[in-house]
């Protein structure tokens, strides 16, 4: 909504993500500000509808479908032409009261945009980049001033990227690690925007490289988080504490692990006495380079001693993530490294589960090479199998059950992986399971067949696979259905039809007395009525 009022995007092109996850979790926004005031009176009620879809606390959030129907009526309400007050003579000025639960992220502040400093010349001349007129007003009495929310002139001049300009402030005696209302110095503000030189000038003026904000996040978590060597290197030979754990426990490690920076790692590595800090969630970087799939990182810490079978709190270790994104060389690293191939976490999945629900064909192939059991059954007593036929993936079922799955493996109530395929609709894997052998007429714990939830379903396809494969049509339930009443019962005709073809007996009864033909009845299922009526003797 943002973008379409403004016509501008939110963020920079290849904005870092963690960045950008982390204005807007903190509650930054985009500035209604920029937004035209010659606009249409009607973009106030998308500006308010905007505000309200991004509340800081999601239950103070519009419901998606509410979204949907306000936006559709201003569409047709834009329409409409404006006869009697035409955009050009509007002039309306939207409102600038932040939502509730807004702050401003100093971590990604346009320090460069003079905001609420429009009056001060020398704020100005660093928001249009004019360091000339910059350094000719500069006096020494300017250094000292503070600003909103606590920001110095230092913190400006450092966000604005001239080196020159920052050097000029420092030699009037500017507090090198002043503080803003975040608690984040100039050189937090230097590394986060990448600025080398300017945190090699605050270093050489005695700032503290390990002073973090109030999150605990130092210049060299940053720094980590951009993948910035350079400045990592300069930090570190200053003494910088290579693993500072932030306030949920997130190291610089973490960060580069997570975000891919190869080199970061291999700079904080030597310097980080063990490769197993866990933050809060007990993830370590093991952890956040294996869920993303990172395999040379991976490799890195492997080499370093991380502990593939260290668990996170959910009880994952590194191999259960890897696999559940489908990360075959991530795994395969993690396979040669010792890692346990059958250990569930909490949800009781082990890391072939994890593969299978996910349709990772390669990944499930290796994992049975190195031992995965085919066989184990989480809580709810599912096989990898059974997450096979409940997600659809075919190529699957010839894989496991060539590496001994036991196709009519029974979980949570008497279900077979043949029994979740048919309740779900996955058609071709039902038939895969029929060709490597699965029981078309093995009953459920309330005596439902495979062909009692296809025919309930509607899946016609199925009907006939199963009743090809010798299923029984006359099969009844705990209740007496037949999968013809149940067809019957949904208005299915085509495989009322197939049933009756093959033998399905019209006259059988359910247990409250009901034929087929009766539920069709009452159900107002016409076109059912006439094949049953078609079919009847006489």
């Amino acid at each position: 909504m943002w973008e379409i009022l403004t016509q501008k995007k939110a963020y920079p092109a290849g904005a870092n993500m963690m960045t950008v996850l982390m204005k807007v979790s903190s509650g930054k926004r985009p500035s209604v500000e920029k937004i035209p005031d010659d606009q249409p009176q009607e973009c106030e009620a998308l500006v308010d509808i905007m505000q309200r879809c991004w509340q800081q606390d999601s239950s103070d959030r519009p419901p998606f479908s509410d979204t949907v129907r306000e936006t559709e009526a201003l569409s047709e309400l834009l329409k409409i032409p404006d006869i009697l007050q035409p955009c050009k003579d509007k002039s309306h000025k939207l409102s600038s009261n932040a939502p509730r639960g807004f702050k401003r992220d100093p971590r990604t502040r346009s320090f460069d945009s003079g905001e609420d400093n429009s009056e001060n010349s020398i704020i100005k001349f660093l928001s249009k980049k004019d360091f000339g007129s910059f350094k000719k007003s500069l006096r020494k009495e300017d250094v000292s001033e503070v600003y909103g929310e606590n920001y110095s002139l230092l913190h400006y001049t450092v966000a604005a990227g001239d080196t020159e300009a920052v050097e000029a402030v420092l030699g009037l005696g500017a507090a090198v690690d002043s503080q803003n209302a975040s608690s984040y110095t100039p050189l937090i503000i230097a590394a986060l925007h990448k600025l080398y030189d300017i945190c090699a000038l605050l270093v050489k003026n005695g700032a503290n490289v390990n002073l973090g904000d109030n999150d605990r996040w130092t210049a060299l978590h940053f720094a980590a988080q951009n993948g910035d060597d350079r400045i990592a290197r300069l930090l570190l030979e200053h003494a910088a504490e290579p693993v500072p754990k932030e306030k949920d426990g997130w190291t610089p490690l973490h960060l580069a692990a997570q975000n891919g920076h190869e080199n970061m790692v291999r700079i904080l590595l030597p310097r980080t006495p063990t490769a197993n800090d866990q933050e809060k969630d007990g993830r370590t970087a093991l952890h956040m380079a294996s869920t993303y799939g990172h395999v040379g990182i991976v490799k890195l810490l492997l080499n370093k001693g991380a502990d593939p079978n260290k668990v996170e709190n959910a009880g994952c270790h590194a191999l259960h993530l890897a696999a559940e994104e489908g990360h075959f060389r991530v795994v395969r690293l993690l396979l040669e490294s010792g890692v346990e191939v059958n250990r569930a976490d909490n949800r009781s999945y082990s890391a072939l589960h994890w593969a299978s629900l996910k349709g990772h064909t390669s990944t499930c192939r290796l994992l049975l090479t190195w031992g995965a059991d085919p066989n184990l059954r989480t809580f709810n007593g599912w096989t990898p199998l059974h997450l096979v036929a409940l997600k659809g993936h075919p190529l699957l079922v010839p894989l496991l059950e060539e590496h001994q799955a036991r196709v009519d493996e029974r979980g949570e109530n008497g279900w077979t992986p043949l029994h979740l395929a048919c309740h779900h609709g996955q058609q071709e894997v039902v038939t895969k399971l029929l060709t490597v052998g699965a029981n078309p007429n093995l009953a459920e714990d309330r005596g439902w067949t495979p062909l009692h939830l296809a025919s309930h379903g509607g899946c016609f396809p199925s009907v006939l696979e199963l009743i090809s494969r010798g299923a029984q049509v006359n099969a009844q339930n705990g209740s007496q259905a037949t999968p013809l009443h149940l067809a019957a019962a949904v208005g299915s005709t085509p495989i009322v039809e197939a049933l009756l073809l093959n033998g399905a007996r019209p006259d059988l009864r359910d247990a409250r007395g009901c034929t087929a033909r009766e539920l069709a009845q009452r159900g107002s299922k016409d076109e059912v009525l006439q094949v049953l009526d078609s079919k009847s003797p006489g």
